[in-house]
């Protein structure tokens, strides 16, 4: 593929030194469709990034947008704060009558403004309301989100250092795996918890991700957060599960916790919830837990009613009929071959692949090759991006909705990346 340079100057002039993904991908985008974004210079890329998670179902869905076009052209509320709405009602019924009553949640849904780290600072916020305590548990390469709430139980050192305060109240615990096996899991934690000379304070929650996506790609065993959520239960700490990049099916079922097996206090939704890439966000959580006074935790911007409009039409169009979930799962394993291929081809660079459903990463020994492969796939029409406290896994989020034969292409392009950079 043949790059021309394109006019970055605006940007580059105007727009903050905090942008990131533009420096990546050095190209002005224009159109995009399905799993493929198209450049001003009409060079085509094939998208393995999708909006970070958000676009679960493609760009431009034609089934989501001719939802919304139809919302819109017949002037349905657009801002509405918390007011009743039609579209709110529709989405309202949908989620329940398809997501929880299905799989037997029993969830209230707050909608506590439309971005991922709102739902966290939310859900933070309640339990310590329920609970009456100011800690909360988290682990070892989490993230959950760039405000201060969230960041307190983040790991990652440079998100973290951009607070500028002292983020408090938050402790972290080793993630699954990550003291490769040497100690019993969660007895450091729970001997914590019992000796009263520990200097834990007692937690409100414990938060945790099933697969940590921006930590690396880190899977947690069923068995693991099964054993979680029983150490949640005996030390009375309620259990908050973020599935704002893994939930709305990118693991497979609709909630990443199903496979386990467990059923957290409260759960953290965004990202694809409203399956167009408009920004939504739930809380979710237990009907014993709806301790909120009115007001009490609101936002300008938590009824954005064309995301309602999407989100229950995602809802019918692919959750109705328990398709969804075999498919993901399927493609998934196509990946998984291609991964397992590329590893066996580089042995001696190549630590380790990992994932679940459509989420995937690869390690590196030498942690600087990610983001050359990364960039190198950029070159060659791939979007992908890499996570790790290093950036050192190459990480794969594909739409749900990508073909195989696309599936089958991007692969193939990301070996060649390896090859030409290995």
């Amino acid at each position: 593929m043949t790059i021309t340079q394109p006019d970055l100057s605006v940007f580059e002039t105007v727009e903050s030194e905090v942008r990131s993904y533009c420096r990546s991908w050095p190209t002005v985008f224009d159109r995009a469709q399905g799993s493929r974004m198209t450049d001003e210079d009409g060079h085509t890329y094939l998208d393995f990034f999708a909006g970070a998670g958000s676009l679960n179902y493609g760009h431009n869905n034609p089934v989501l947008k001719r939802a919304l076009i139809d919302y819109i052209e017949r002037d349905g509320v657009t801002h509405g704060l918390d007011m009743s709405t039609t579209a709110k009602r529709a989405f309202l019924e949908s989620f329940q009558n398809i997501i929880l009553r299905p799989r037997d949640l029993p969830y209230k849904v707050m909608f506590p403004g439309p971005t991922g780290t709102n739902a966290v600072e939310a859900a933070l916020k309640l339990a310590r309301k329920v609970k009456g305590r100011e800690s909360i548990v988290s682990f070892t390469n989490a993230f959950h989100g760039m405000s201060l709430g969230s960041l307190a139980v983040t790991g990652n050192a440079f998100k973290r250092a951009g607070a500028g305060i002292p983020l408090v109240h938050g402790t972290p615990m080793p993630f699954d795996h990550y003291l490769d096996g040497a100690t019993p899991d969660f007895l450091w934690f729970e001997r914590l918890l019992e000796d009263s000379g520990s200097g834990l304070n007692k937690p409100a929650a414990v938060i945790v991700e099933t697969v940590q996506g921006e930590g690396g790609i880190n899977v947690a065993r069923p068995q693991w957060l099964r054993e979680l959520r029983a150490l949640c239960d005996r030390q009375d700490m309620l259990l908050i599960v973020d599935d704002i990049q893994m939930g709305c099916g990118r693991t497979g079922a609709f909630f990443s916790f199903e496979e386990s097996g467990i059923v957290p206090d409260i759960v953290t939704v965004s990202k694809s919830i409203s399956g167009y890439g408009l920004p939504l966000a739930l809380t979710l959580f237990k009907p014993e837990l709806d301790l909120w006074e009115p007001g009490e935790h609101n936002g300008t911007f938590r009824g954005n009613n064309p995301a309602f409009v999407t989100a229950a039409a995602t809802l019918d169009t692919y959750w109705a009929d328990g398709q969804m979930e075999k498919q993901t799962l399927a493609r998934g394993e196509i990946v998984e071959s291609h991964l397992k291929a590329i590893a066996e081809e580089h042995p001696d660079a190549v630590a380790e692949y990992r994932g679940r459903g459509l989420v995937w990463g690869m390690e590196f020994h030498d942690k600087s090759l990610a983001n050359k492969i990364a960039r190198r796939a950029f070159d060659l029409g791939l979007l992908i991006e890499t996570s790790g406290p290093e950036s050192e896994v190459v990480k794969l989020l594909p739409a749900l909705t990508t073909t195989p034969e696309e599936l089958d292409e991007g692969l193939r392009i990301l070996a060649r990346a390896v090859r030409d950079r290995v």
